[in-house]
C-alpha cells in the first residue's frame, strides 16, 4: 500500500494526475449511463448504445492511463512505441465492448458479473499493453505480487460495475457503479505502476521511431476533445431519447388503450387545472357524466370482445365530435365524462350532450350482429354549488342517475334537491339484498279478465316491498335501482320461483303472468332457470306466461329470438308487454312467436280524449287479429274504456275496473273457491 502511495505522490506530477482523474470521472459517468441504456434497449438500438458504451469506456481507460503516464517521473529519456501504443487503444475499446456486451445479454445471471470482470481485465490488458509501449533509458523490472493484485482489483471492481447497474438495491446504485468503474481504472493503474522499477542505464540508446511524450500529449489531448464531444453528443441523444420516452409513457399513462380517449388520470388532471384557474363567472366549466345503457347485456350475450368493439367504436365517434374547448374521457368500464370549457349558457353544454348521445345511439356492427346501446347524461357546472372538483363530478353523477329514471337517452342538469334523492336511492340499494333475505318482499296479484263476461282468466304477478321503516315501496321506485345494480336477476328469479310455488297450490288452475327484465332475458341461462323452477315447483308450463318489453329484445334481436324459442319449447307463453311505447313494428310481431300483446295503459287512458290513442288501439287490434295474436288491454278503469274495447273486439282486459292489485289473501276466494264461472267473476 505504501509503495502505491509513494508511486502516486513521489513518482508522478500531480497536475497530470488531476487531469487524469477528471477524464476518468467524466468518462465513467457516461460509460455507466450508456451501459444502462444498453440494458433497456432492444434490437439495433441496443447494439448502437453498446458500441458507444464500449468506445467511450475504452477511450476513458486509455486517456486516463496516458495522462497519468505523461506525469510519470521515471527519470532519463522516455517515449512510446507507436504500434503498441495504438494497439493498447484498440485493446481498451474491444475489451470494454465485449465485456459490456456479455453483461448486457446475460439477463440476470452470473454472466452479468462475468461481463464486468472482462471489462476490468480489459483495463488491465490495456495498461500492460501501454506499458509494453513505454520505452525508457533503462531496464524495467516488475514486482509479480503487485501485478497479480492489479489483476484482482481490475476483475473485482469491473464485476461490481455491472452488478450495481443490473441488480440495484437502492436509488444510489448507479453512483456506486460509477465509483466502481473509477476504482477499476485507478486501482489497476496505480497498483500496476507500483510494480514498476526502472533501473536507469545511460548506455541504452533510445530508438528513433518512438513517440516523444510531447507528441503523445497532443494525441491524448485530441482524444480527450473527441471524447468530450462524443460525451456531449451522447448526453444530448440520451437526454432527448429519455425525454421522448417520458413523453410517450406520459401519453400512454393518460390515454385509454382501448378507445384512444383520455383516461381518468387525464380527466382528473384536466379538471384540477381548470379548478386552479381564477374564477370567471361569465365563462363557467360544465362536466358531463354518462354511461352506456344495455352494455352489460351485450357483454353477457356476445362476450367481452363484442363489448370492447362497442366501446372502441363509440370512443372513436366521441373523439370526432369533440370541438374546441371540449374534453372527453373514458373513466372506466362503460363510463364516459366530458368537460366543456368556456361554457357561457346551458345550451352550450346541452349541445355537447346531444352530439354525444347522437353518436352513442348509432348501431355498431360486429360479426354480423347489430348492437345498440343508449345513454343518459348528467350535467353539473363550476363555479356553482360544487366547492371542489370531486364535488363537481359527484354532482354530475347524481344528475346522470336522475336522467336514467327519465328513460333512455335523457339529459338532466344537476339541482341541489337531487342530493336527498340520491342518498335515499343509495340507502335502498343497501337495504334491497338484506330485504330479500329477510322476507320483506311480497307478491301482489291483479286480475286479468274476459272483456265480455268479466270472468277472471289469469293474474299478473306484481311485486311490493314492505320496508321496515319506509313502509310499502312500489316497484317504480326500487326496480330501476335493481336494474342499475344488477340485482334484478336475483330479484326476478325469486319472483318467478315464488309465483310458481304459490300458483301450483291453487285449486283453480288459473294462469300467471310474470314480468321479465331485460337483463334476465339477456342471460343465456335464463331458459334453463325457468325449466328448473317449473320442475322444482311442479307448475305446468302452460299456466306460466312471461311478459317481456320491446326494449328487452331490441338490444339484441337474434339472441332474444333464440331465448324466446327456448322458452316456447318448454311450453311457456310469451307476451309482449307495454306494446306501443317503444320500438313497435310489424317486423317485430312477425319475427317473434308472441302468444299475446298487451297494449300499454297510456293509450287506454287517452281513449276518451285523444283520437290518436283510439286509432293506435284500433289499428293494433286489427294487426293482431290478422296475425292471430290475442290482445290484452291494460289500464281499463272506466265504463267508456270497456265499451270501446268490446266494440273493437279486444278479448281480454286488466285494470282497476275489475280489481286493484292485492296480496294472496285478496284472491283466495277465486283461486281456491268452488270451480265454476259464477265464482270466477268479479262483481
Amino acid at each position: 500500500m505504501f509503495r502505491v502511495l509513494s508511486c502516486i505522490f513521489i513518482e508522478h506530477d500531480l497536475r497530470y494526475i488531476g487531469c487524469a482523474v477528471l477524464a476518468c470521472v467524466a468518462g465513467a459517468v457516461m460509460t455507466v449511463r450508456l451501459f444502462s441504456r444498453v440494458r433497456r434497449g432492444g434490437g439495433v438500438e441496443k447494439v448502437i448504445w453498446l458500441l458507444l458504451a464500449g468506445f467511450i469506456g475504452g477511450a476513458t481507460t486509455w486517456t486516463t492511463h496516458f495522462l497519468a503516464m505523461l506525469g510519470y517521473l521515471g527519470g532519463g529519456q522516455a517515449g512510446y512505441e507507436p504500434a503498441l501504443t495504438f494497439s493498447s487503444f484498440a485493446v481498451a475499446v474491444a475489451t470494454a465492448t465485449a465485456g459490456f456486451g456479455i453483461a448486457a445479454y446475460g439477463g440476470r445471471s452470473v454472466i452479468v458479473e462475468a461481463g464486468g470482470a472482462v471489462v476490468g481485465l480489459g483495463i488491465a490488458a490495456m495498461h500492460y499493453t501501454g506499458m509494453a509501449a513505454y520505452q525508457a533509458q533503462g531496464v524495467i523490472y516488475w514486482d509479480r505480487g503487485y501485478v497479480i493484485a492489479s489483476l484482482v482489483f481490475a476483475a473485482l471492481f469491473g464485476a461490481l460495475t455491472t452488478n450495481r447497474v443490473v441488480r440495484p438495491t437502492t436509488h444510489f446504485c448507479k453512483y456506486f457503479s460509477i465509483l466502481a468503474m473509477i476504482l477499476a481504472i485507478v486501482t489497476t493503474h496505480f497498483t500496476a505502476m507500483g510494480a514498476v522499477n526502472v533501473v536507469l542505464d545511460p548506455r541504452i540508446v533510445m530508438p528513433d521511431e518512438i513517440v516523444p511524450p510531447i507528441v503523445l500529449g497532443f494525441g491524448v489531448l485530441s482524444l480527450m476533445l473527441i471524447l468530450l464531444a462524443l460525451t456531449a453528443a451522447t448526453y444530448l441523444i440520451d437526454a432527448r431519447t429519455t425525454k421522448a420516452a417520458v413523453e410517450q409513457y406520459r401519453r400512454l399513462s393518460l390515454h385509454d388503450p382501448l378507445t384512444g380517449l383520455s383516461n381518468r388520470a387525464a380527466f382528473n388532471e384536466q379538471l384540477a387545472e381548470l379548478a386552479a384557474r381564477p374564477v370567471d363567472l361569465s365563462a363557467r366549466v360544465a362536466v358531463l357524466s354518462m354511461d352506456l345503457n344495455r352494455f352489460k347485456e351485450i357483454n353477457d350475450v356476445h362476450g367481452h370482445a363484442a363489448g370492447d368493439e362497442v366501446l372502441r367504436t363509440i370512443g372513436g365517434r366521441l373523439a370526432q365530435v369533440a370541438g374546441e374547448g371540449e374534453f372527453i374521457a373514458r373513466v372506466g368500464g362503460d363510463e364516459f365524462v366530458a368537460v366543456k370549457q368556456m361554457h357561457f349558457k346551458r345550451s352550450d353544454a346541452l349541445s355537447l350532450a346531444n352530439r354525444m348521445l347522437a353518436e352513442i345511439c348509432k348501431p355498431v356492427e360486429w360479426n354480423g350482429n347489430t348492437l345498440s346501446v343508449g345513454s343518459s347524461v348528467g350535467i353539473a357546472f363550476y363555479p356553482g354549488e360544487a366547492k371542489t372538483a370531486d364535488d363537481l363530478v359527484a354532482q354530475a353523477d347524481v344528475a346522470m342517475y336522475r336522467a336514467k329514471q327519465s328513460g333512455d337517452n335523457a339529459i338532466c342538469i344537476y339541482d341541489s334537491s337531487m342530493d336527498q334523492a340520491a342518498r335515499e336511492r343509495n340507502a335502498l340499494t343497501m337495504d334491497m339484498r338484506s330485504g330479500l333475505t329477510a322476507g320483506q318482499f311480497e307478491l301482489y296479484y291483479q286480475h286479468q279478465n274476459d272483456t265480455f263476461t268479466g270472468q277472471v282468466v289469469g293474474f299478473e304477478v306484481l311485486l311490493r316491498w314492505n320496508h321496515p321503516t319506509r313502509g310499502l315501496i312500489l316497484p317504480g321506485e326500487f326496480i330501476p335501482i335493481a336494474e342499475r345494480t344488477g340485482f334484478i336477476n336475483e330479484l326476478g328469479e325469486w319472483v318467478l320461483r315464488t309465483a310458481c310455488a304459490e300458483a301450483v297450490t291453487w285449486r283453480n288452475p288459473l294462469g300467471i303472468a310474470v314480468n321479465v327484465a331485460s337483463q334476465q332475458l339477456a342471460d343465456p341461462k335464463f331458459p334453463l332457470k325457468v325449466r328448473n323452477i317449473l320442475k322444482e315447483t311442479g307448475l305446468g308450463s302452460d299456466r306460466l306466461e312471461l311478459e317481456i318489453t320491446e326494449s328487452g329484445i331490441i338490444a339484441d334481436h337474434q339472441r332474444a329470438l333464440q331465448t324466446i324459442r327456448h322458452l316456447k319449447n318448454l311450453g311457456v307463453k310469451i307476451a309482449m308487454d307495454d306494446y306501443g311505447t317503444g320500438y313497435s313494428s310489424l317486423s317485430t310481431l312477425m319475427s317473434f312467436p308472441f302468444d299475446k300483446i298487451k297494449i300499454d295503459r297510456t293509450f287506454i287512458d287517452g281513449l276518451a280524449i285523444n283520437a290518436q290513442s283510439a286509432a293506435i288501439v284500433r289499428s293494433t287490434l286489427i294487426l293482431a287479429s290478422s296475425l292471430d295474436i290475442p290482445v290484452l288491454a291494460e289500464g281499463v278503469e272506466t265504463d267508456e274504456h270497456i265499451a270501446f274495447l268490446r266494440k273493437e273486439g279486444c278479448m281480454q282486459v286488466q285494470g282497476y275496473l275489475f280489481g286493484r292489485p292485492g296480496p294472496r289473501e285478496n284472491i283466495e276466494h277465486i283461486v281456491n273457491g268452488e270451480i265454476g264461472p259464477e265464482v270466477a267473476k268479479v262483481a
